[in-house]
């Protein structure tokens, strides 16, 4: 276990920590000095990509984004997502992980669990590899969203499930739209920090799509705040090149040689 790591596991219970995903150089570059982890999500698959879901991204992608991610990056712990199907047994996760790792010299990966694979990130960790847990809703595994830990019973399984994660060495955890009072009791149960999305400020961090949170991906579910509006800024800005050109203000003598 790395010094960063431990950091990380050590904000538990005393500062909360920032996270927040990226997808390029020029992005990480912005938000690097105000984050302890940067993400880099499958959520390209959707806000990059145009996809409807993360299922088929590659491994391939991934690396390159998280190439880009990793030349910006200062002080940030850099966790990339495994991509669905590249870990659906120990031999494949160890082999995939590896090489995203050697490629893009992240510091962690970050697996989602199906509730039957905490075995995998047990193997990852006996293989000197950090790994970020991500349980509730699990994007790659469950097609229709819907809030996670609603009934005594799916509480109680989330809890057991995180627990099952963190007994396999996961030196963190994103908990993805489960309710507060579960999202509570897990956080209060576990000794590795929980990092929310929709899982209330009961948890020992959270963690946001930068580009929901800036106004420019459209999406804005209850859980995203909107801190700014940027697709407004870029608006504005590409309709008055538009009328520069259309007029012949642009480009002035100073804009060519």
């Amino acid at each position: 276990m790395t010094e960063k790591i431990k950091n990380i596991i050590n904000k538990k219970n005393k500062t909360k920590i920032v996270c927040l995903t990226a997808y390029s150089k020029n992005q990480t570059s912005l938000i690097d000095k105000y984050c302890d982890i940067i993400l880099v999500g499958d959520s390209l698959a959707n806000v990059l990509y145009g996809m409807n879901n993360t299922h088929k991204i590659n491994l391939d992608i991934m690396i390159r984004h998280a190439i880009s991610v990793k030349s910006g990056i200062n002080r940030s712990l850099l966790v990339v997502d495994m991509p669905k199907g590249t870990y659906s047994n120990i031999a494949s996760a160890k082999k995939n992980a590896k090489l995203l790792i050697s490629k893009t010299k992240c510091d962690a990966i970050k697996i989602e669990s199906n509730n039957k694979n905490s075995h995998i990130i047990k193997g990852l960790v006996k293989a000197n590899i950090n790994v970020m847990g991500h349980i509730g809703y699990t994007p790659q595994y469950k097609s229709k969203f819907e809030v996670q830990g609603k009934s005594l019973k799916s509480q109680s399984n989330l809890i057991e499930e995180a627990k099952k994660i963190e007994q396999a060495g996961a030196f963190s955890i994103v908990l993805e739209c489960i309710t507060s009072n579960t999202s509570k009791e897990i956080t209060k149960k576990l000794k590795i920090p929980t990092i929310g999305i929709g899982s209330s400020v009961f948890c020992d961090g959270q963690i946001l799509v930068t580009d929901d949170l800036l106004g420019l991906s459209g999406f804005y579910p209850k859980f995203v705040k909107k801190y700014a509006n940027i697709s407004k800024i870029i608006k504005k800005a590409v309709n008055q090149f538009r009328k520069e050109v259309k007029t012949k203000k642009f480009p002035m003598k100073k804009n060519y040689y």
